[in-house]
């Protein structure tokens, strides 16, 4: 967490930015009086609960995207790989729109990512768990003996574990089963491994991929066998892990082709955040009534604190300026609504800017009933994937916002599962490897990232006189105002914004003061 925290996220926020008044009207001004955007945080030694804050009237995204730069983290989609429980959200997705299938237990929309792998190294007793079946006619001749010499004195005994040694492989027939369908159970060859009444250790990851070998050959049994054979190798169950099989791609797991007669289809729309766009106007009602029933079931909210006017206000009436530039997105830069159509009627509704360099996600809400899906997983996964498609227009659009990270907040952490991603240093402004900050951050609530003393912040404050207030309807550099000034105490104000939103920012934008 920096020192002082610069709100722009939409529930505080209504965006600062330039002005163009050139003098303007009175109700270019009364609208100015009207806005106040909430800079909250406090820096080391102040009283615990103390707050300034400003409004804003609109916002460029360039502006936007400079603001958010100096109080942010970021995602870096292009590198970014899905975690083991990203994709098991994704395929809970497909399935359910494939199969109708709903996954049995509570399923929480909550951070998905596990500390534990599927196995734990050397835990045999979930590998005995495997029935793993094989046809002897797919076995070479002397390994159809051993297991039938082997089967007739073993159908009283324990199943022994299921292990693999390298350089044999023996199997058991389950009692009183037919001869083509047997229990394949392997033991340490006697003479082998370092201690001889012990079976070898081995790796989650090794048994993972013997796990899997043993479904390949399965499901192609002769010409998986006989094709290792003929390398000279061994008779094995386990043949050599086929060179094209990648890992899938987000995208791939996201848009995986669905059966022609699948129980469900997924819309995902994006419009505008503007009610000049006829598709957001025509939705707005179905939307709004989602949000309304998403607030009261998750947040506890009451009905009368979730009027239209509170919902238009929050997440539809964008101060920044939309923009359509050539070498940008063909939707353009702008707030819009990437909504979730499920058969028809919407089940969610993701927020989100899409600036020069970043798609920054706002807020999502989604109909409760739809829990079991972890929307809040899933979207994310979606924007993310939306980021990397905008980008192969627009190059310098490469990164995902996702708000500020909370080290100590279960609820804000679980943002840095979502890697590669960065932390902006509170001191310098320059973009740190989350895994650089965590260990410090497990010290101190407060810290700086960037590890060179010598370091400071390129984009600091360092002429204030420059900085652009708009006062009694007319524009003017600091410099020229704060003559006119008589409370001591201004100053101190208008500093600490020059030193929040940059050099840059406070000479474009104009700093309202009454």
């Amino acid at each position: 967490m920096q020192s002082l925290e610069v709100r722009i996220m939409k529930t505080k926020w209504k965006n600062a930015s330039s002005l163009e008044l050139n003098g303007g009207n009175q109700q270019d001004a009364n609208d100015l009086c009207d806005m106040i955007t909430v800079l909250k945080g406090r820096r080391p030694g102040s009283t615990p609960n103390s707050d300034s804050g400003m409004w804003a009237h609109s916002m460029t995204v360039q502006d936007y995207q400079d603001l958010i730069d100096r109080g942010w983290r970021r995602c870096r989609p292009l590198q970014f790989q899905p975690s083991k429980s990203h994709k098991k959200v994704l395929k809970k997705m497909l399935k359910f729109l494939a199969k109708g299938e709903v996954p049995k237990g509570s399923c929480e929309d909550e951070p998905m990512d596990s500390t534990m792998d599927d196995a734990v190294a050397g835990d045999f007793a979930l590998i005995n768990k495997l029935d793993i079946q094989c046809d002897l006619k797919t076995l070479s001749d002397d390994v159809k003996e051993s297991l039938q010499s082997e089967g007739k004195n073993s159908k009283k005994e324990e199943p022994h574990e299921l292990l693999q040694t390298q350089d044999s492989v023996g199997e058991k027939l389950g009692s009183g089963e037919p001869s083509h369908s047997v229990k394949v159970h392997t033991v340490p060859k006697p003479g082998k491994g370092a201690d001889l009444s012990k079976p070898p250790c081995r790796k989650a990851k090794e048994i993972r991929k013997e796990r899997k070998r043993l479904k390949l050959m399965q499901q192609n049994p002769a010409g998986e066998l006989e094709g290792f054979q003929a390398q000279g190798h061994p008779p094995s169950l386990f043949p050599p892990k086929a060179k094209s099989n990648q890992p899938k791609s987000l995208e791939d797991l996201i848009f995986e082709s669905l059966p022609e007669n699948a129980s469900h289809k997924l819309e995902v729309r994006l419009v505008p955040a503007s009610f000049e766009d006829p598709e957001f106007k025509s939705s707005f009602s179905q939307s709004f009534s989602l949000y309304v029933k998403y607030q009261v079931a998750i947040h506890q909210d009451l009905p009368d604190e979730c009027g239209k006017t509170e919902f238009t206000r929050f997440l539809c009436s964008s101060p920044l300026e939309a923009e359509t530039p050539p070498n940008g997105p063909d939707c353009g830069y702008g707030s819009f609504h990437q909504q979730y159509w499920l058969d028809g009627k919407i089940i969610a509704v993701g927020v989100i800017d899409i600036l020069p360099n970043c798609v920054s996600s706002v807020y999502l809400y989604y109909d409760p009933d739809y829990s079991f899906l972890s929307l809040g997983v899933y979207s994310a996964l979606r924007e993310i994937a939306f980021t990397r498609q905008l980008h192969e227009k627009t190059s310098q659009l490469s990164y995902y916002y996702m708000g500020f990270y909370i080290h100590s907040c279960p609820k804000m952490k679980y943002k840095g599962q979502y890697r590669p991603s960065d932390l902006l240093c509170p001191e310098t402004y320059v973009w740190v490897p989350i895994e650089q900050c965590l260990p410090s951050l497990e010290n101190s609530k407060y810290c700086r990232f960037n590890q060179d003393p010598e370091a400071v912040d390129e984009d600091r404050s360092t002429e204030p006189d420059r900085l652009q207030v708009f006062h009694k309807r007319a524009i003017m550099p600091y410099g020229v105002y704060k003559k006119q000034q008589k409370d001591p105490s201004e100053e101190a104000v208008v500093l600490q914004y020059a030193s929040l939103v940059g050099q840059k920012c406070s000479e474009r934008m104009l700093l309202f003061r009454n």
